[in-house]
């Protein structure tokens, strides 16, 4: 008998592997994609009345009249120093610029991942408690037709209802800005943050219901109901943890869905964040924006996946991919 590592170790060096990968494609492929953007920045920020000799002058101040290869290298050397770059337009750090605007997409992006998990496990556990067996046939195809509809709503007609229903000035139940304002800030983040959600929960819920259905079939708990047991403890403690796990499998990748959602839905309700922010960039031929928010992007849909991959190792440590002992 030899005692192997804790899988919690293999787990965090594959991990940190694929981290460290998805980093560097990211590098590669921001630094290429602003390549294809058609149009010269330098033409654009020379002016509509600047002749080629000054539309050369600003290449040169930009550094864009340097073999491609030569770009990339600076580039490199830029980003592992800590050093994004400079903005064309706004002659910033573009570090600066994305702090600033990072927080109204993490506020967006952080508070509907905890509506979403807060709202659809509990609905999807609850509906599949009481249609286990084939019992409330109605309830049953009354959550899958509501669900199934408004999950195929797309994230931008979907803020464009709620909009047009809740925004003040325009909407039928004035209640929200129907942009964002600083002097109703916390109000500005609620119909995006709602418009974002919906169409996760009705997925996410979906696949706890059947995920219920099929762990309540099972022996030990019909064992813990012919016990007696409080239904709390059938529910919470043995049910909860065995559907959890195909569960957040599926989540985490919608999750990192709504990341790309967010985009999307700033440009709706003018919110200032890395999504209009973005969109902003590209029309201005701002590369060094764009390669940085890019990389940022990227890699807050990565962490997210690697945290959904920790809390399942919590929950069961065989989806560490590691074994405790061998002989």
């Amino acid at each position: 008998m030899t005692q192997r590592s804790s899988p919690w170790l293999g787990f965090a060096l594959r991990r940190l592997t694929g981290l460290v990968t998805i980093f560097l494609a990211l590098l590669v492929v921001s630094f290429l994609i602003v390549q294809l953007i058609p149009g010269d920045p330098a033409a654009g920020i020379a002016g509509a009345n600047a002749d080629l000799a000054d539309i050369a002058r600003v290449r040169h101040e930009l550094r864009l009249d340097r073999p491609v290869w030569e770009r990339f290298v600076d580039y490199v050397g830029d980003v592992f120093s800590g050093h994004l770059g400079t903005s064309f337009m706004y002659r910033q750090p573009v570090e600066t610029i994305i702090f600033n605007r990072l927080p109204f997409t993490a506020t967006i992006a952080l508070a509907g991942i905890v509506i979403v998990l807060l709202v659809a496990i509990p609905l999807g556990m609850i509906v599949g408690v009481l249609t286990r067996g084939g019992r409330r046939t109605w309830l049953d195809t009354a959550f899958g037709v509501v669900t199934g509809f408004l999950d195929a709503v797309p994230g931008y007609i979907m803020a464009s209802f709620l909009v047009v229903t809740f925004a003040v000035g325009i909407g039928v139940v004035p209640l929200y800005p129907p942009a964002y304002t600083p002097r109703f800030a916390a109000q500005s983040f609620v119909l995006p943050i709602a418009s974002i959600v919906i169409g996760p929960i009705c997925t996410v819920s979906r696949v706890v219901r059947r995920e219920t259905a099929v762990v309540l079939d099972n022996d030990y708990m019909r064992t813990a109901q012919g016990w007696r047991l409080p239904a709390h403890k059938r529910y919470v403690r043995w049910a909860l943890p065995n559907l959890l796990t195909t569960t957040l499998t599926l989540s985490g990748l919608i999750l990192t869905g709504m990341i790309g959602g967010a985009i999307i839905i700033e440009s709706v309700f003018a919110l200032p964040g890395l999504g209009s922010g973005i969109i902003k960039a590209i029309l201005d031929r701002d590369y060094p924006v764009i390669q940085g928010m890019v990389i940022v992007i990227g890699m807050i849909a990565a962490i997210v996946n690697l945290l959904v991959d920790v809390l399942l190792g919590l929950i069961d440590q065989r989806t560490l991919g590691g074994s405790h002992v061998s002989a």
